[in-house]
């Protein structure tokens, strides 16, 4: 008779899930023996980098991933990462090995005492197995839960006998619907509203790029003729940066944000939350006299709206949907106006260290002409954005965390870049880090090195949390401590992983060192020291 691990494998064949992004322990050895040739293993060292290896990678591929990482206190260094996917929304199966179950009861060294506990709220589903035979429906159902809308991580915690146990060859293999559909009267309601509508804005979220939607959002924005803005915090960007209608990315403040959109009678938010706020500046959810109305795939998004009207569904589908109801409009006098986009591109006289908004002006000057951006350095969002490094323009080149956890980027763009090497786009993956943000993930260097992925890390190096001084400023908390970081020797930490590293302090040395990175492939990382001035929060 077949063994459970047998039929389980044969069952993540069909599923097409042959990859598995892990650091096994001694209670997943058992599952990984006699690693099939026909599935590839993806080694990082630390727990965290497994969850955001895979997460970058799952959304590179668009499709799930199966994680494999240690029991309890494996899940425990990979939580972090487990609420940033949950987040993001990115499918993966995230797997940790238990105690043999003859033990269970006396709760042995390395049992899970609380394994499916443990990992919530941050998954979709959480199961042990009853029975060893229940292990490759459990699989399929986490596969199931994984990719249904809202996509999100999903857990199975696996006991290490189970896996030789005999079973009969069953087969768990079935399909499932992937996308909802909008209720077409709620749907006929919202287009009603739009066409009512006087003065229109639109709020775009990752829903839509997640739902590969990128065109679809550029027609209903155009048919529509009204700005379009970035929600707060969003980890994907599903619209063109460059497009005349594009009026930026809104403040993560309730008052800030409600003044950026006065003027409009009506905010169409489609797949973003409503809205991810923080830091606390009091206001107006709205502007006077204008409503909302939210396309999301999230019920509980949904739920927690604080104003406006929700429909539930695919961001793409509702966008097909709409493009077809809504009527044409030629003009409105009343957009959001901007201001002209000027670059800034550092002098031969510019004093060093050079500000961030320098150091991306000058590396704009060097671009390829495709490639991906990854970004987790808070504290210059703005000078990135304003940058032609930081201006996206195609759809799935641009990825951060929706969670506001540091330490996932870094693994995310090893994932990403996997992907780009198996799909053969072999885009390069431009990595804007700062150094405090360096330190919580810099294991996930070294899978980047054995995989000769071509990834270019760009450490930007002013020696503090400075987001966080920033913060201290906006919320009058003076002489907080632990906010400086002296003494970190980034260029020896990438070497020692395996990476090609170096400091690059003047202009000259910033751009050849990034033309060679771009040219030369594989894994760098370049070290940049930047200004201290802390800037105000809210610009």
């Amino acid at each position: 008779m077949p063994t459970v691990r047998d039929v389980t494998f044969n069952l993540l064949r069909k599923l097409g899930l042959t990859t598995i992004v892990g650091n096994p322990g001694s209670t997943e050895e058992t599952f990984l023996q006699n690693f099939p040739k026909d599935f590839t293993y993806i080694l990082t060292l630390q727990e965290s980098s497994v969850v955001g290896i895979a997460d970058g990678l799952a959304q590179g591929l668009k499709k799930p991933i199966i994680v494999n990482v240690h029991t309890g206190a494996g899940m425990g260094n990979a939580m972090g990462c487990i609420l940033t996917a949950h987040v993001n929304k990115t499918p993966l199966i995230i797997t940790a090995g238990q105690q043999t179950r003859e033990m269970l009861l006396m709760e042995p060294f390395l049992t899970d005492v609380e394994a499916v506990n443990l990992p919530k709220p941050w998954v979709k589903w959480s199961y042990e197995p009853a029975r060893p035979e229940d292990v490759p429906g459990a699989f399929m159902r986490a596969y199931a839960m994984a990719i249904q809308q809202p996509m999100g991580p999903v857990f199975l915690s696996l006991p290490l006998d189970d896996w030789n146990k005999e079973m009969d060859d069953s087969d768990a293999y079935r399909t499932v619907c992937t996308r909802i559909a909008p209720d077409p009267q709620r749907i006929s309601e919202f287009a009603n509203t739009i066409n009512q509508s006087k003065n229109p804005v639109l709020v775009y979220g990752g829903d839509i790029s997640r739902s590969n939607a990128w065109d679809l959002g550029i027609q209903f924005a155009e048919k529509l003729n009204a700005p379009v803005w970035l929600s707060p915090f969003s980890e994907r960007i599903s619209f063109p940066e460059n497009h005349s209608l594009y009026a930026g990315a809104l403040p993560a403040a309730i008052g800030p944000l409600s003044k950026k959109l006065e003027g409009h009678d009506l905010v169409i938010v489609i797949g973003a939350p409503v809205f991810r706020y923080y830091p606390w500046v009091p206001g107006k959810y709205l502007p006077k006299g204008a409503k909302l109305i939210q396309v999301t795939d999230d019920p509980y998004d949904a739920a927690k709206s604080a104003v406006g009207d929700s429909i539930v569904c695919d961001s793409g589908l509702a966008l097909s949907a709409l493009c077809e109801m809504i009527e044409s409009r030629q003009s409105n006098t009343n957009k959001v106006t901007k201001p002209e986009k000027t670059f800034e591109v550092p002098g031969k006289d510019a004093k060093h260290p050079l500000t961030a908004a320098q150091v991306y002006g000058l590396l704009s000057q060097k671009l390829p002409e495709d490639y991906i951006l990854v970004q987790e350095s808070p504290s210059n969002i703005p000078e990135l954005s304003n940058s032609r490094l930081g201006v996206v323009t195609k759809p799935d080149s641009y990825y951060t965390m929706g969670s506001g956890g540091l330490g996932w980027d870094m693994p995310a763009a090893v994932g990403l870049a996997l992907a780009e090497k198996r799909t053969g786009r072999n885009r390069p993956v431009i990595v804007v880090m700062g150094d405090g943000s360096f330190q919580y993930s810099p294991q996930a260097i070294w899978t980047g090195v054995q995989h000769d992925l071509h990834i270019v890390i760009l450490a930007l190096r002013n020696e503090e949390y400075g987001i966080l001084k920033s913060f201290a400023v906006l919320e009058k908390t003076p002489k907080v401590p632990g906010l400086d970081l002296p003494g970190l020797d980034i260029v020896s930490l990438a070497k020692g992983y395996g990476a090609k590293a170096v400091s690059a302090k003047m202009m000259d040395e910033i751009e050849s060192e990034f033309l060679k990175a771009l040219s030369e492939k594989g894994t760098t990382v370049i070290e940049i020291p930047i200004d201290k001035k802390v800037k105000a929060l809210l610009r």
